[in-house]
């Protein structure tokens, strides 16, 4: 009699996720725009999976990716400053957040495929490297072919994630995520969006650091960009994502409205010379890029200290590919540790 009912409330719940599943999907053919891109029409994986009864394929990514290794280790890897000394700096989770927060109310705003959009936001950086974009270009000296994030962040869902074994993402979200950044392209609008987005939330938060760290005073953003954007933090993100909103649904397409667009090219130009060159808040980028070449050379040369999810990948794309996909997962403090265990003598305790 109990495994009777047991399997009749299983039958009902499995009946009543299905009908649940399938609403949402008919809403998003009911209320998103004819530029959107529906989840049935996703190109797939490249391994097939059983559907999930109750999420969207989309979902199911975004809570892949939120699930990871990689994504929980960005809380542990810094935004633009070296461990700094405080509790409110950023660090690439807090971007990450930020960033998918912005692309969210831009996708909805537009009627875009809001799932489509979290996903892709949320995995854009999963491949960055310990101490950001100094540890980049410490692998881009040192990984045959050169070494880029975005690259790397496709390469951590498609091959590293799960011992080794990838997500296996949707191509949408793949395409996203490898496109995000740069001169590149996403297929969909909902992947466009993470490169506005990304800008939006860097160039506003760097500055918020940047003040208190002390390397910038609110008085020195330019006059004209403030003009535009506003005085506040608050103002100009409003101001940039409604600008965006406005581009949309003017031309169905993802860009950006003037006067806000050169403002915030300006912004960022401006950060660059201030702050990203600072030589304050640079001051230790060269013992990084010396000390993840010591630990480059360290694994080249003990190959078998490799976690297993990088060496089942040894034979197909060599040694020192699977030694920067270690160094570039490692986070800014598991870095300095392991270098201080490799090559930092230890003081000597007699018991």
């Amino acid at each position: 009699m109990g495994g009777t009912i047991q399997a009749d409330v299983k039958s009902v719940t499995e009946r009543n996720d299905f009908i649940m599943k399938e609403m949402m999907l008919a809403r998003e053919e009911q209320f998103l725009c004819p530029e959107a891109f529906l989840t049935k029409n996703s190109k797939g994986r490249m391994f097939p999976i059983d559907n999930c009864p109750v999420r969207t394929d989309f979902q199911r990514d975004r809570d892949r990716i939120t699930h990871s290794k990689s994504f929980r280790r960005l809380m542990h890897k810094m935004q633009v400053f070296l461990s700094p000394e405080g509790d409110h700096y950023r660090t690439r989770l807090t971007h990450t957040l930020e960033v998918t927060q912005i692309a969210r109310t831009i996708a909805r705003d537009l009627c875009l495929n809001e799932d489509l959009t979290e996903a892709i936001a949320l995995g854009h950086d999963l491949g960055h490297t310990p101490f950001g974009h100094s540890g980049e270009r410490a692998l881009d000296r040192l990984c045959p072919g050169g070494f880029r994030h975005y690259e790397q962040s496709l390469r951590v869902v498609d091959k590293l994630e799960r011992d080794g074994n990838g997500l296996n993402l949707t191509f949408e979200v793949r395409n996203g995520i490898v496109n995000h950044t740069g001169e590149h392209v996403a297929d969909t609008l909902e992947g466009q969006i993470i490169k506005f987005a990304d800008r939006i939330a860097y160039i506003n938060h760097d500055i918020d650091d940047a003040v208190r760290a002390g390397i910038l005073k609110d008085g020195e953003i330019p006059a004209d960009v403030i003009e535009v954007l506003g005085c506040s933090h608050s103002e100009r993100i409003t101001s940039l994502v409604s600008s965006v909103i406005a581009y949309g649904t003017s031309s169905g397409k993802i860009g950006m409205t003037e006067p806000y667009g050169s403002a915030m090219l300006e912004m960022r130009r401006f950060l660059y010379e201030r702050v990203y060159t600072n030589p304050m808040a640079k001051s230790e980028d060269e013992k990084v890029i010396n000390m993840l070449a010591f630990l480059f050379d360290y694994y080249y040369n003990n190959i078998d200290m490799l976690p297993v999810e990088y060496l089942k990948h040894l034979d197909s794309d060599g040694k020192e590919r699977i030694v920067c996909d270690h160094i570039a997962g490692m986070t800014d403090r598991y870095a300095i540790t392991t270098f201080e265990d490799l090559f930092v003598p230890k003081s000597w305790h007699y018991k």
